[in-house]
């Protein structure tokens, strides 16, 4: 009875070691972290720091040579339209001499061709703002019908809208230039002659309605012809530059919709492309690369008081939508890996990893567009262990 007894508690030893061991050696669940399969709109986008600058700036300089009076005005004044600027008495008014008059001559030809350019702008931009109601129109009579949404309308109406700007834009440039040109003219013909000191002194007047910008000349002195005296333009006139790198900007269009952030208000602002630049240039960057880069021009869609605040300068991350999709399947980008010439990723099926070939159609710094046999709800690994096999027991990580 005692040796059965024995018995009964060796093998009973022995099992529990057995299975102890068992125990030990059984291979673990892996923990990993889940994400899932998702369906709904994709965005990519490309993103840059940008900042403001004035549509239009207008220097005023000296129309001949002389001394200049003392500026009285300063940065942020403003000035009225034909408002005197600076009092210019011209050095030997009565005696030009001939490489003074060949100079004269050659500013004012190039004030003409500015003029024309300036002309030819105007009648651009009268032919596009014709174009955008004309579309408008079509696009509202549309609408009426079903066949257009009303979010095409609206951007009809956006379209409509930056190109009243764009027009107004060029009226200006062309009243300046226009105005610049006649100062020029009146100063060759009135100091080509004699007369007394009082006639002599001419007045330097605003091309436009403005602020002052910058001022390059503040005390009295004696200047050449064409020396820079002030910078004019129109705060509440801005647009946005930001330089993209050229594989990013050859996917950017006019018309493209972007959003302006981290301007100095935690409200973004809607914009849009005006113009991706023809040329790029090379610009050197923070880690001593030579890159290629295009400067993008945005207009601000934003009503005026969203971003008053906003001068010429600031910065803004801005943001260029350039990829939608309204219904895509959907992964995180951090459960893809590199499997051969496609992409690969882990889904959890029955506890187990289960690997899926997928392709990706885009990508954004988040997720993924996909075409695969997926479910939308899936769970999948993300950050896949190098280790981690098909078929291998997973469990989600503790506390995610």
């Amino acid at each position: 009875m005692n040796i059965s007894r024995k018995k009964l508690w060796t093998g009973s030893g022995v099992l529990l070691a057995v299975l102890l061991l068992v125990w030990a050696f059984w291979p673990q669940a892996t923990e990993v972290e889940l994400g899932a399969v998702s369906r709904g709109p994709f965005e990519r986008a490309v993103q840059e720091d940008g900042k403001t600058r004035l549509r239009e700036r207008y220097v005023v300089s000296t129309p001949l040579t002389g001394r200049v009076q003392r500026l009285a005005l300063k940065q942020g004044d403003t000035v009225a339209r034909d408002a005197v600027l600076a009092t210019l008495w011209p050095v030997m008014p009565g005696l030009l001499d001939e490489r003074a008059r060949q100079e004269q001559s050659e500013r004012i030809g190039a004030m003409e061709a500015a003029v024309r350019r300036a002309s030819a702008n105007v009648e651009r931009a009268k032919a596009a703002l014709d174009q955008a109601v004309a579309d408008l129109k079509r696009s509202e009579t549309l609408a009426q019908q079903g066949f257009v949404s009303p979010t095409q309308n609206e951007t009809g109406r956006l379209t409509v809208r930056l190109r009243q700007k764009e027009l107004d834009s060029a009226h200006q440039e062309e009243d300046a230039t226009g105005h610049e040109l006649a100062q020029a003219r009146i100063a060759i013909r009135t100091f080509a002659q004699g007369g007394t000191t009082a006639q002599r002194s001419w007045a330097i007047k605003s091309p436009v309605t403005g602020k002052v910008l910058k001022v390059s000349q503040q005390s009295e002195s004696l200047v050449q012809a064409g020396t820079p005296l002030l910078e004019l333009g129109d705060p509440g006139d801005l647009e946005v530059v930001v330089d993209l790198l050229t594989e990013d900007a050859a996917q950017v269009k006019p018309g493209t919709p972007a959003t302006l952030a981290n301007w100095g208000s935690p409200q973004s602002l809607q914009a849009r492309v005006r113009l991706v630049e023809p040329a790029a240039f090379t610009k050197i960057s923070a880690l001593g690369v030579e890159e290629q880069r295009v400067n993008v021009v945005l207009d601000i869609l934003a009503p005026r008081e969203q971003w008053s605040a906003l001068g010429d300068g600031y910065k803004a991350d801005v943001r260029i939508v350039v990829q939608t999709e309204k219904d895509a399947l959907k992964v995180p980008v951090s459960a893809l890996f590199p499997s051969g010439a496609r992409a690969a990723l882990y889904a959890v099926e029955g506890g187990r990893a289960r690997l899926h070939e997928v392709e990706v159609l885009a990508r954004n710094g988040s997720e993924a567009w996909v075409k695969s046999e997926l479910a939308p709800n899936t769970p999948v690994i993300l950050f896949p262990p190098s280790s981690l096999r098909d078929g291998e027991r997973v469990q989600a990580l503790a506390g995610k």
